[in-house]
């Protein structure tokens, strides 16, 4: 990060959100990565080191990296971490909405299958 801050930081998640600390997680990072803040080839702590930075379990670090890299926000390089990658800009606009999107769904108690199959139908209806 700028300044020569080390990933996380300050920041930590609310333990008392009813956000889930892996969604905290994945939209702090995606908001870093957004704003240049961890630019491309940042490499993030292992999983078991953010876990205990961060006071959660391994398994919500790994979840958010898990869904960061299927989103192309980060990459895993096996013994070699998980390194922010490079977004071009169409992956961005489409990571933001789907961020909000996903972010709205959850707050109405959408089921990720019931979400999906939403997104899908306003995708063919336009």
């Amino acid at each position: 990060m700028t300044g020569g801050a080390v990933f996380p930081g300050t920041w930590r998640p609310n333990q008392a959100s009813t956000v889930a600390l892996f969604e905290q997680l994945r939209l702090q990072v995606i908001r870093l990565a957004d704003s240049g803040e961890l630019p491309p080839g940042t490499r993030l702590p292992a999983v078991r080191v953010l876990a205990g930075v961060l006071d959660v379990a391994p398994h919500t670090v790994a979840r958010a990296y898990k869904e960061l890299e299927a989103a192309g926000v980060v990459a895993t390089k096996g013994r070699n971490g998980t390194v922010v990658s490079a977004r071009d800009e169409r992956a961005h606009v489409l990571s933001a909405a789907a961020t909000t999107y996903a972010t709205v769904a959850r707050a109405q108690g959408a089921t990720f299958a019931e979400a999906v199959q939403l997104l899908a139908a306003a995708y063919d209806a336009h």
